[in-house]
């Protein structure tokens, strides 16, 4: 009995490198089943050939991540640096494995621009689990074992001799199947945001260093010459425009876009012009957000520039409009910077918000008396919670539940694809009607302004398809169905005749490709915004305004 409490004392002895080492090893095997079931996507199991490029391919990476992790860790702060990769790889695996996330610098991104209310619907037992078996347990036996001590002089010495000997293994693991590992980083980019930790290691990177950090100081300019044009002295009434933001709806479920479903009854009672053929900036809201806001768009996307530079609401105030954002979500990232604001969720949320979290409905409240404000012309932006994943169920009240059974559960994985799909496709009919009301409240305030209301989505959505959920895929591989968005534009006939428009001709325009790159340049198209920054080509609007004469023989009784 007395040897006992010296057997329970014992620990190992083992020098940092091996520490790393077998932790590599086990992030690898463990927490990596994603990257690799696309690393060997289309190998058959049957082929030595695919054991032989599995086998060199973990060496390599093993040896890599070693050469990583003994570069910048020393006896003091290795186990603290283990513990945290080791968490962090159990979390990216979690959303990989259940989503099929792909950690990028915009991902990233996104998770830390996500709420508490966003984020409470992705935490959860799957995740604990995942960071107790993955991430807390290995953590305690990264702390059990002594590390040894060495001289100076000899740490240095056996610490460049494990990094040339990583660097060694590495490279030689790799020379053997050179051709078929060149063939997989040229043709499927993408896998390497799926090798955990490293891809969170690289998106971290990324945005503190690289061409993914916010702007440092303020905005530079843009339209810094910007006026309301000669139009606008003819008008004897002011004008009230009002832009949706909408969230993940994707243009596929759309009934006004063919879908096979009903999604938008109150929208096609009404006439309004729908555009079918849409593409989006980004496929998350941290970057299509600023990116359909920008003069620049996806045609010459620049992260740095997008996020450095005004965007198109501070040209609008420029030329004279009152310009406000009323959001129901995670923000403007930034495109509202410096004017006026309104945040419905959160600790602002209404009464009969439940959760602190409202139905798109609040972005209305208060609309109708700022129509009747009469000092000015009116620019608005409602941000909507729309189609927000993974709880589609918690997107819409209780009356809207038309299609069933609907998934009522965070973790996608434990319903059908069909009551995934109920519930995203009544998300959208809630959104159908919220516009409808829009578009009500904008036809009653024509008794003072001229109105008019723009729809369009800022992504799309992955609803199973292909193993994919949610958004968020890097932009080159992304699936049509997160890259296609919705558009619905309604025009007043007291802003049709103030502004020239020839709807016949815009419904003709409405048919042909459009993107968020058009958003820009449209509305200030539209708006009779005078600016350098303007570019006809991107406008929707040319070409279907009307000539002074033949507008005035349009209005004409």
């Amino acid at each position: 009995m007395s040897r006992v409490p010296g057997v329970l004392r014992w620990r190992p002895e083992i020098s940092v490198e091996t520490l790393v080492l077998c932790s590599a090893v086990f992030m690898l095997a463990a927490g990596n089943g994603r990257f690799w079931q696309a690393a060997l996507a289309q190998r058959s199991w049957a082929e030595p050939a695919t054991w032989g490029f599995s086998a060199a391919l973990f060496v390599a990476l093993s040896a890599l991540y070693l050469l990583a992790g003994a570069a910048v860790a020393t006896r003091h702060t290795v186990k603290p640096l283990l513990t945290v990769l080791l968490l962090a790889s159990a979390a990216a695996a979690c959303y990989s494995d259940r989503y099929a996330v792909y950690f990028d610098r915009a991902m990233l991104r996104n998770i830390l621009a996500t709420d508490l209310h966003e984020a409470r619907e992705l935490l959860g037992w799957p995740l604990a689990l995942y960071l107790l078996g993955l991430g807390a347990l290995p953590s305690l036996l990264v702390w059990w074992p002594r590390l040894k001590r060495r001289t100076p002089g000899r740490a240095v010495a056996l610490r460049l001799a494990w990094l040339v000997a990583a660097a060694a293994v590495a490279a030689g693991a790799l020379v053997p199947v050179f051709a078929d590992f060149a063939s997989l980083m040229r043709n499927h980019k993408e896998v390497r945001y799926l090798l955990n930790p490293g891809n969170v290691v690289a998106a971290l990177a990324g945005n503190a260093w690289g061409s993914g950090q916010g702007p440092g100081g303020p905005r530079l300019p843009v339209g810094a010459d910007a006026k309301f044009n000669a139009a606008w002295q003819q008008r004897v009434r002011p004008t009230l425009f009002v832009l949706v933001v909408g969230e993940t709806a994707r243009a596929q479920n759309f009934a006004l876009n063919g879908y096979g479903r009903p999604t938008n009854p109150d929208l096609a009672r009404r006439p309004v012009i729908n555009f079918p053929q849409v593409t989006a900036c980004g496929t998350s809201t941290e970057v299509s957000l600023p990116c359909m806001f920008s003069p620049w768009g996806r045609g010459r996307y620049d992260e740095g520039r997008i996020l450095g530079h005004e965007s198109l609401l501070h040209v609008l105030a420029r030329a004279g409009f009152q310009v406000q954002w009323r959001d129901n979500q995670s923000g403007c990232k930034g495109v509202c910077s410096g004017l006026a604001q309104q945040q419905f969720n959160g600790a602002a949320a209404a009464a009969s918000c439940a959760g602190g979290q409202c139905p798109d409905e609040v972005l209305l409240q208060g609309l109708e008396g700022a129509a009747r404000d009469e000092r000015g012309n009116l620019f608005v932006v409602l941000h909507q919670l729309g189609s927000h994943g993974p709880a589609y169920y918690k997107r819409y009240p209780a009356a809207f539940r038309r299609f069933a059974p609907a998934c009522e559960s965070e973790d996608l994985r434990r319903c059908t694809r069909e009551e995934i799909v109920n519930a995203y496709d009544n998300s959208l009919l809630y959104t159908d009607y919220v516009l409808g009301a829009l578009v009500d409240l904008l036809e009653r305030a024509q008794a003072t302004h001229d109105t008019a209301m723009l729809y369009v989505s800022d992504h799309g959505e992955s609803l199973g398809e292909g193993g994919l959920y949610l958004h968020g895929v890097p932009y080159p591989i992304a699936p049509d169905v997160q890259t296609r968005v919705p558009m619905v534009m309604w025009l007043s006939p007291a802003f049709r005749r103030s502004h020239d428009i020839d709807e016949a001709c815009l419904r003709r325009r409405a048919a042909q490709p459009a993107s968020h790159d058009n958003l820009f340049h449209s509305l200030l198209g539209v708006l009779d915004v005078q600016t350098a920054a303007y570019e006809r080509d991107l406008d929707l609007f040319d070409g279907c305004r009307m000539p002074a004469a033949l507008h005035a023989r349009a209005s004409a009784p």
